[in-house]
């Protein structure tokens, strides 16, 4: 199977991968088996991305916690390539990343979700929480507008050599896209002193979380009768 039905829902699996994108702190890896069981039952991923799916998980449940903070830091907090945060891979710190964020932002209100305080809209895990609320065909075709962004991700992942790669592949067959390599254009260095300009409050956007430090996705619903969040 190459992507999901038009209107077959994969809102639970969705999630799965969003919660594997996030930081592997002791509370997101006590998750690991229920996830395994979730992917399973609803059948999203075809057979061979399934197992990878089950690889990564088996990689994050059996290798040293020490060991996995620190391999996700150092693969997503230490080059732009694997960054997490979508806009970097279309805008950069240019200006044009500004009012991007506040248009997806506004895409997430307009379906009752909010982000808390501090939260980037671009995020990764983010997104997969938003798609994971829309219908079938929405969500499909939301994931379709992003696929060449997934697919340099699942490319310099795959260059790594990491299973991360997998959920990647996961979001492209979800799209009803092949997940394919495409040429990288070489790196710089990060720079450690580089940060957020100051109109998004000194956010980091090097990576997802400090190290040793969860990042937390919080959606929240504004209450229908008195307008304000709960």
């Amino acid at each position: 199977m190459l992507g999901m039905s038009k209107n077959v829902s994969a809102s639970s699996s969705l999630r799965v991968l969003a919660a594997l994108l996030s930081y592997p702190d002791p509370g997101m890896r006590e998750h690991l088996q229920e996830m395994r069981e979730i992917l399973r039952s609803e059948q999203a991923f075809s057979a061979a991305r399934l197992a990878e799916l089950e690889n990564l998980i088996g990689n994050l449940a059996d290798t040293a916690p020490m060991d996995v903070e620190a391999g996700y830091v150092q693969l997503f907090d230490r080059g732009r390539a694997t960054s997490l945060h979508l806009f970097e891979h279309v805008h950069g710190d240019s200006r044009d990343r500004g009012p991007a964020m506040i248009d997806l932002a506004q895409t997430y209100e307009k379906a009752g979700l909010y982000l808390a305080p501090g939260e980037l809209p671009d995020y990764l895990p983010v997104v997969l929480e938003f798609v994971s609320t829309q219908p079938p065909r929405e969500a499909r075709a939301f994931l379709g507008e992003m696929t060449h962004i997934f697919n340099a991700i699942f490319s310099a992942l795959q260059r790594q050599g990491s299973p991360y790669a997998s959920i990647l592949g996961a979001l492209l067959e979800l799209a009803g896209e092949k997940a394919q390599a495409v040429k990288l254009a070489t790196e710089q260095p990060l720079d450690e002193t580089w940060a957020e300009p100051p109109v998004f409050g000194g956010c980091s956007i090097k990576g997802q979380a400090r190290p040793g430090e969860a990042q937390p996705i919080h959606f929240v619903r504004k209450n229908a009768n008195t307008g304000a969040a709960p």
